[in-house]
């Protein structure tokens, strides 16, 4: 069975984000992220994938071309009315009102044995950190400072969460750091 994978770019200080919600900082560069190896590799080892509702509407309903060409499953409490463009035999959406628990499920069933990728939404990543339900974390640092916006860490229940760096790469983007996630202590039961 595959890991559940998270991650997002953030900023030096932190932030997924600046002030105005706009990333367009963190990713000067579309296309040179496309064409890196551990976005590649990422692309052969996901068999799904799991966002948060506002992951899927900054994609404003078109997904024509997405690099994930696999299943993805939204966690939302409203299905969109409209169903989202670009999907086909690989690419599919399903949207999970019924809860984390039920969307990591979903998606694991249908990555098999490959991994289930959470992409983007720092509230999402916070959820699957809050519940022990993320195996690895993924973090692209960017060499920009945003100085204040959303930050991806900012909500965490546990009080101590270990984690164990794995890999460390530079790439002209930045620098990629992979952390295996280890059991996270709930702060209730301390």
């Amino acid at each position: 069975m595959g890991k559940v994978t998270g991650g997002m770019t953030i900023s030096l200080d932190g932030f997924v984000n600046d002030r105005n919600g706009s990333v367009a900082r963190l990713y000067p560069n579309f296309e040179a992220l496309g064409e890196t190896d551990w976005l590649q590799e990422s692309i052969k080892t996901t068999g799904a994938v799991l966002m948060g509702r506002h992951a899927y509407d900054m994609g404003q309903g078109d997904f024509t071309g997405y690099e994930y060409q696999v299943p993805i499953f939204v966690l939302t409490h409203n299905v969109p009315e409209k169903a989202a463009k670009g999907e086909n035999d690989n690419l599919s959406f399903t949207f999970v009102t019924d809860g984390l628990e039920s969307a990591v499920k979903g998606a694991k069933a249908a990555a098999g044995d490959k991994n289930v990728v959470v992409v983007g939404g720092a509230s999402t990543i916070q959820q699957c950190l809050n519940a022990g339900l993320l195996d690895e974390l993924e973090i692209d640092i960017a060499p920009v400072l945003l100085n204040e916006g959303l930050r991806l860490f900012e909500h965490l229940q546990s009080e101590h969460i270990e984690l164990e760096r794995t890999v460390v790469k530079n790439s002209p983007l930045g620098t990629n750091m992979s952390f295996r996630v280890l059991k996270a202590v709930p702060s209730s039961t301390q």
